[in-house]
């Protein structure tokens, strides 16, 4: 059975960028719920032994496994997205190694962040934007819901949650702000790092 991970940070750690009141809904509300559906959906299944990865790949594109998709596919977008934040204190900035990929696919560093800005701004309802890797390349791509890059063949590299819940506390309907300030000021650029480079 799974159960919600551990963050690094305690819940006022990405003040002022995200408040203790939306991670108190966020991560022990929302992110619980989907662990506790998604253990409910598989108990006494196939699925119960196997790691959320292959729930994913197993359920990804079945209709009648829609649910158990789209909970295992929280959970694990969530989890991913915690580790992709860190403390404003800790935040120093991307690696040069991290630098030079981004510069080579994008163009600049500059020119990512405001693509994957961008990106957050014109999905339109909920999901998530994923910066990921296909072969040696990096890309930028919107997804719906709770679909994954996992259940496309993509590495996830970062991930950035565009979900109401995520924001609409602190920035109300300003998505685009809430992006800037995440990618600006609380992005785990030692996480980030480690996916470009593995």
């Amino acid at each position: 059975m799974f159960t919600l991970p551990k963050l690094a940070y305690d819940l006022t750690a990405l003040e002022p960028v995200i408040s203790a009141r939306t991670m108190e809904f966020h991560y022990n509300k929302h992110h619980q719920a989907y662990i506790d559906n998604l253990n409910k959906m598989i108990i006494g299944t196939e699925l119960e032994n196997m790691s959320l990865e292959e729930i994913i790949v197993k359920t990804g594109g079945q209709p009648d496994k829609q649910g158990i998709f789209n909970n295992a596919g929280q959970h694990f977008n969530h989890d991913f997205f915690w580790q992709s934040l860190c403390p404003v204190v800790k935040n120093s900035g991307p690696s040069q190694a991290a630098v030079e990929a981004l510069n080579k696919d994008f163009g600049s560093l500059d020119k990512f962040k405001t693509e994957f800005i961008a990106a957050a701004g014109s999905l339109f309802g909920s999901g998530w934007v994923w910066l990921v890797k296909e072969a040696d390349q990096l890309k930028i791509v919107k997804m719906f819901n709770a679909d994954n890059p996992i259940a496309h063949g993509f590495k996830p590299v970062l991930g950035l949650d565009v979900w109401e819940h995520s924001y609409y506390l602190d920035y109300q309907n300003r998505r685009l702000d809430f992006a800037s300030a995440v990618l600006e000021k609380v992005i785990n650029w030692e996480f980030v790092a480690k996916n470009i480079l593995s």
